[in-house]
């Protein structure tokens, strides 16, 4: 399935759902605020959010540092 993931397109395989794309990018754990097609999903929306070919996904995650 073809993804445009932080304005990149790519191709992902075996991932059906936001929370799979998230364990895939090694974000899970994070704190990754997720966009689906313009959409703000709340954590506990990742695991059940389907993904199709050709959505668009924005992922925030926060990094530590001083």
């Amino acid at each position: 399935m073809k993804l445009v993931v932080n304005g990149n397109t790519m191709e992902v395989a075996g991932v059906q759902t936001v929370g799979d794309l998230i364990k895939e990018l090694k974000l899970a754990g994070k704190g990754a605020i997720v966009e689906l097609n313009e959409e703000i999903l709340s954590k506990s929306e990742h695991a059940e959010a389907v993904l199709a070919n050709g959505d668009k996904v924005e992922i925030v995650h926060f990094v530590g540092g001083g």
